[in-house]
C-alpha cells in the first residue's frame, strides 16, 4: 500500500541589488559578462591585507525598499556577520552577511488569497566566479563584493505552482520599486529551493533537501516535481531520504548529489569586527515607508475598481510599473480606459515584442497614443486608419495630427456630404437598395461599400450606416 505523501517548500532567493558600486568598496557593481576578467576590483573586494570594507548607503536604501514590498519588518538595528567557509573565487576565506540580527524579517507575500511567510531577507555579498576549463579552473573576481538580498521564506509552499506563482509575485515587486532588474540570465536572481515530504494530514516535517542554483522559474517549477516523484519513490520503498544538496540538470531532467548539507555550526558564523552596528534613523525610515509606490497588487484592484476593467487586462496592464503608468498617462489625454487598455495590450505591446523593446523605449509615448485612441473613437478616423497611424508614428516619431494630415487620413463625417454620396450609391445600385428596402439588412453593406470607394476610405461608415437605414428605412 502506498502512502500519500505532502511537499513542504521553502525558497532562498539571491537578489542582486541594483547598485553602481560593490557592497563594500567603489568598484563598480553588475559587470557585463563580456568585461575583461578581474577588471572591476580593488584591494577590498579581493582581501588584501589591510584592507577595510565600508557599507554602500545605496544598497542599504534598495535593501529597505525590497524589504517594504514584501512587507517585512524593518529593524532599526542590524549587524553584519561572518560567515566562513573555503572556496577558490571566495578570496578572504568568509563572506560578509546577516545572520543574528538582519536588516529586515518577519513579512508575507500574498498568493491567490494565501500569505506565504516570508523568514528574513538580510544583505550580503556575493562571492567571485570560477572558470572551469579542461586544463585548469581560472578565478574572475568581478562580482566578488557585489550587494545581495537573501530572502528566505518559511516552509509553507505547497507545490511547484504555488513556488512558481510566488517567485513571478516577488519578481514584479522588485522590479516594481526598481530594487533589482532582476535579470535571471544575468545570474541577477538565483533560487535555492529546500524540499521535504510528509505523511498528507501530518504536521511533522520529513527531512529536508536542498536544490541549488535555479537560474529560471521554470527550472524551479520542473526541479520540484522531479524532488517530489523522487522522494515519494524512496519513501514508499522504505528507503530514508537523506540530508544533502542536490544540482538540477535541465538537460537529463534530474536532480543530482552535489555535497552533504552542511549545518550553521560549519560555517563558523561571528560578528564582523570591521563593521559597526547599521543603525537606521527613524525619519529616514518613515521618510523611505513614504515613499513606498502603490504596489502591482493594489493598483490591479483599482484598475478594475475604477475603470471597470477585465481581471485580465488589469494584470497584464500592471505586470510591470512602467506599464501601468503608460496606461494611465493615455488617459490624461481623455481616453476611454478600456480603448486604452485594448491599445495598449494589442497593437503597443505586440510592437513592443517584435522590436524587442521596453515600453520605455517606445517610439510611440503616452500622449500621443492618446490622440491616436481620441481620434478613433471621435470617428475622425477609422480603427483601420488609426492603425495605419500608429504604425507610422513608430516609424518616425511624427504627430498623429500631422500623420493624418499627411496621409489623407481625416475621416469625412460631415452629414450633408454622407447623405449626398448615399444618394448617389442608391441610384446608381438600384438593386442593392431594393434589396435593404426589402428587409435583407446585410445589403446595406455593400452600400456603404461603394461610397467607400466614392470617399477613397474616407467616409464614416457608422455614419454611413445611420443615414442609409433612415434613407431605406
Amino acid at each position: 500500500m502506498t502512502t500519500q505523501f505532502e511537499p513542504v517548500i521553502g525558497l532562498e532567493i539571491h537578489l542582486q541589488l541594483k547598485t553602481k558600486s560593490k557592497l563594500f568598496c567603489a568598484c563598480p557593481s553588475g559587470m557585463p559578462d563580456e568585461a575583461a576578467p578581474n577588471s572591476a576590483v580593488c584591494p577590498v573586494c579581493t582581501a588584501q591585507p589591510g584592507s577595510l570594507p565600508v557599507l554602500n548607503k545605496g544598497a542599504v536604501e534598495l535593501a529597505v525598499k525590497a524589504a517594504l514590498a514584501l512587507n517585512l519588518n524593518i529593524n532599526k538595528v542590524s549587524i553584519f556577520d561572518r560567515k566562513n567557509y573555503f572556496y577558490p573565487d571566495l578570496p578572504k576565506g568568509y563572506q560578509i552577511t546577516q545572520l543574528f540580527k538582519p536588516i529586515s524579517d518577519n513579512g508575507y507575500l500574498e498568493i491567490n488569497g494565501r500569505k506565504i511567510a516570508i523568514a528574513r531577507a538580510h544583505m550580503e555579498e556575493d562571492a567571485g566566479k570560477s572558470v572551469h576549463r579542461a586544463d585548469a579552473t581560472l578565478i574572475d573576481l568581478n562580482r566578488a563584493g557585489t550587494p545581495l538580498l537573501e530572502i528566505v521564506t518559511e516552509p509553507q509552499i505547497n507545490g511547484a505552482d504555488e513556488a512558481y506563482n510566488f517567485l513571478t509575485r516577488l519578481k514584479s515587486n522588485m522590479q516594481w520599486v526598481n530594487a533589482s532588474n532582476c535579470d535571471m540570465e544575468k545570474g541577477e536572481l538565483r533560487v535555492d529551493v529546500n524540499i521535504s515530504l510528509r505523511p498528507a494530514g501530518t504536521t511533522t516535517l520529513g527531512t529536508k533537501v536542498e536544490i541549488k542554483n535555479l537560474n529560471s522559474f521554470k527550472a524551479v517549477r520542473d526541479a520540484i516535481n522531479i524532488e517530489i516523484g523522487r522522494q515519494t519513490d524512496m519513501l514508499n520503498n522504505g528507503e530514508k531520504i537523506k540530508q544533502e544538496t542536490l544540482l538540477f540538470n535541465k538537460e537529463t531532467g534530474a536532480t543530482v548529489p552535489m555535497r552533504s548539507k552542511e549545518d550553521a555550526v560549519d560555517y563558523r558564523y561571528f560578528p564582523d569586527p570591521d563593521l559597526k552596528p547599521l543603525l537606521l534613523d527613524d525619519k529616514w525610515l518613515e521618510d523611505m515607508k513614504n515613499l513606498r509606490p502603490e504596489m502591482p497588487e493594489a493598483r490591479e484592484a483599482r484598475f478594475i475598481k475604477d475603470f471597470a476593467l477585465p481581471q485580465y487586462d488589469a494584470g497584464v496592464l500592471t505586470s510591470r510599473r512602467e506599464i501601468s503608468e503608460y496606461f494611465e498617462e493615455v488617459l490624461k489625454t481623455g481616453a476611454q480606459p478600456k480603448s486604452a487598455a485594448n491599445w495598449i495590450l494589442t497593437d503597443l505591446l505586440g510592437a513592443l515584442n517584435a522590436a524587442k523593446k521596453d515600453i520605455e523605449q517606445s517610439p510611440v509615448k503616452a500622449a500621443a497614443l492618446g490622440k491616436i485612441i481620441n481620434f478613433c473613437d471621435n470617428g475622425k478616423i477609422s480603427r483601420a486608419q488609426a492603425k495605419k497611424v500608429f504604425e507610422a508614428a513608430w516609424q518616425t516619431g511624427k504627430e498623429p495630427e500631422t500623420l493624418i494630415k499627411e496621409m489623407g487620413l481625416e475621416q469625412v463625417s460631415d452629414a450633408g456630404q454622407l447623405e449626398t454620396w448615399a444618394k448617389e450609391a442608391i441610384a446608381e445600385n438600384p438593386k442593392m437598395a431594393a434589396d435593404v428596402r426589402s428587409g435583407n439588412a446585410k445589403a446595406v453593406g455593400a452600400l456603404i461599400g461603394s461610397v467607400m470607394k466614392k470617399s477613397k476610405g474616407k467616409a464614416n461608415p457608422g455614419l454611413l450606416n445611420e443615414i442609409f437605414n433612415k434613407l431605406l428605412g
